[in-house]
Parts: C-alpha cells; structure tokens; sequence
C-alpha cells in the first residue's frame, strides 16, 4: 500500500530517529528490559536527539513542532526494534503529560518544568486509577484540602507508569464533595514532596524495563502554586485530552502490529520446510494476505486520524474508535503471527 501521510521532512527526520535507536538504544534496551529498569541518560540523550518533546515552544527549549506525524515516525522505528519499554516512556511524556503541562499551565509554571522536559532531566507521570476506582475517574477517593500556600492530599495510585522514575506526577484528586463533575482537581507533586512516598515497582507480564509503581500520599504537601487549570475543573481537562492519548495508543498500536507482521513475513521467507519456504504454502499465503488486508485498512484510519489532530478535528469519538480497533487488530495478528 502506497501511504501519503509523510513528507520528505519525515523521512528526513525518520533517519534522524534510526540513526538515534541503533546508537543509543539496540545495544541497551534488552539490558533495561532484564534489569527491569531503563537507564534515564537516555532521555536526556533522546531529548537533545529531537526524540521527543518537539511540542515544547522555542522559549522553552523545545522546536514548538506539533505535527504528530513526527511522533507517528517515532513510534514506527521503535516498533522495528522492539524497544517497547523504552517507546511507552516515551509516548507518556508526548501524548500525556506535556500534553497536560503545555494546556493547563500558566506562564510560571511553564518556565519552572517544560525547559527540564526540553532537556530530558525532568520525567512525568500521570496518576489517575486507584486501587478502588481503576478508570473509573468519579471514582477518585485521593482528596485535597487547602491550608494556607498549601493543599494537603491523602490517597493513593496504583498501576502508576514511570512513577519510580518521575520527577513530576500529574495527580488527579477530589478538592470538592458534591459528588459532581466539579470535584476534582489536577496538581503537579514534585519528587521531594513531604509525605509523598512511592511503593512497590510492579511486577507485569511485559514491558519489564518500563517501571509501575503505587503511590502513597500522606498528608503529601503540594504547594498552592501547583495546582494546574482551575479548580474543580479536573474532570473535564481529563476529558478534553482523551483524544491525543487514545490517538497515541493508535499509534503505537499500528506500528506495533505492522512490525510484527513484517517480522513474520521475513520468517516465513526464509524458514524452509519439506523443501520450500514457508512462504511457498498456500495457507500461509492465504493468512498473510488476509493480516496484510486488515492492516493496510486499519493504517488508513490511522492516518486520517493524525491528520484529523493535526488540522484540530479529532473527536474523543472518532479516537475511541481507533483506539478500540487498532488495539484489538494488535491482538489479533500478533497472536496469528505467532
């Protein structure tokens, strides 16, 4: 399939992002994975790299680039590496937090974390699910009451990623007690912050090198400055970002999906049996061609769905579709490819 979605400044930048992976991470990411832990120079190697961050404005550090097609080639060249843990991390600084940080913050808190962000010296999180709301989010029980310069959280968060490493954790807690859609509220917790305490990294089925961790706040003290957005308005800032972060779980997802595949038919190239290759069978014809199909199809919708964020028209909808059927396509043809 012919694609259109990239410009010769891409693919400019795709060799750019090659050149970084096979220096920076191929050697290293099987250790991280073994070790169950990435080592974090590579972040701010990958920052000054152009990796990630470009959404950063000039005055920050940054390119102020926001055409995801960039990240879209990202996501693409670690899928070829299978460097997974090391693209999660990075996909939760893009398409989460400085999402957030960029959207939400005034001009002081701007100049306090993006330059650290531009950098790669500052990593985020965002902490949302808890043991007893999972994604539930009117289900958050972590509050927040305000004392003076101050607001005092007590909760915590579980299934955190990158909360071992973060500097910086987007917390999501209830500053109100109406029950309403106006009861939550956002605040940036910064690694020293008395009475924040993280707990176990968590063991998973994949993703080894990138870290989950609980979070404990007790009477954590967040200052009055750290509140991101307005108050009680957490619930619909969480909203109003759901399409970049599904539309980065399409991303990811695809590119995911295509690698593997592309793996498997080279497999299938060379392996011999009863002597041809694999490739010769007419079954296995027939079930590559049949993947090969839902790809390109699920790909097309991909790439309008980039197009649609780039030009502002991204609906939560039309990103919960791809987010849903990318993501089970993923399913689907890893587990045939297998």
């Amino acid at each position: 399939m012919i694609r259109s979605l990239y410009e010769p400044d891409h693919e400019a930048y795709r060799e750019t992002v090659r050149e970084f992976l096979a220096r920076e991470v191929v050697p290293y990411h099987q250790e991280w994975d073994d070790a169950r832990w990435i080592d974090r120079q590579v972040f701010a190697r990958a920052a000054k790299a152009g990796i990630y961050g470009l959404q950063i404005g000039e005055i920050y550090g940054g390119s102020g680039e926001s055409d995801y097609r960039y990240r879209m080639v990202v996501c693409e060249e670690v899928a070829k590496i299978n460097a997974l843990s090391f693209g999660l991390t990075v996909a939760l600084q893009d398409d989460l937090v400085l999402h957030y940080l960029l959207d939400l913050t005034n001009e002081e808190q701007r100049r306090r974390w993006l330059p650290g962000f531009a950098t790669g010296e500052l990593i985020g999180a965002l902490a949302m699910t808890e043991p007893g709301a999972g994604s539930d989010l009117r289900g958050i029980r972590t509050t927040a009451r305000r004392d003076g310069d101050r607001w005092i959280l007590n909760g915590q968060k579980t299934f955190i990623s990158s909360g071992i490493m973060a500097d910086v954790v987007i917390v999501a807690a209830r500053t109100g007690t109406s029950g309403g859609s106006r009861d939550l509220s956002l605040f940036v917790v910064e690694r020293d912050t008395p009475g924040f305490e993280r707990g176990r990294k968590l063991d998973k089925i994949g993703l080894p090198g990138q870290d989950t961790a609980e979070l404990f706040f007790r009477d954590a003290q967040v200052l009055a400055a750290n509140l991101i957005g307005e108050e009680g308005l957490g619930l619909q800032y969480l909203m109003s970002h759901l399409p970049r972060e599904r539309l980065g779980v399409v991303a990811n997802a695809i590119a995911t999906t295509r690698a593997i595949f592309d793996m498997t038919v080279e497999y299938c190239n060379q392996r011999h049996a009863f002597g041809a290759p694999l490739s010769d069978k007419q079954h296995v014809r027939f079930e590559l061609a049949e993947m090969a199909t839902e790809i390109d199809i699920a790909q097309c919708y991909a790439d309008q769905s980039v197009l649609a964020y780039n030009a502002g028209q991204l609906t939560p909808v039309d990103a919960a579709k791809g987010k849903w059927y990318v993501s089970e396509l993923q399913k689907r043809v890893l587990d045939r490819c297998l």
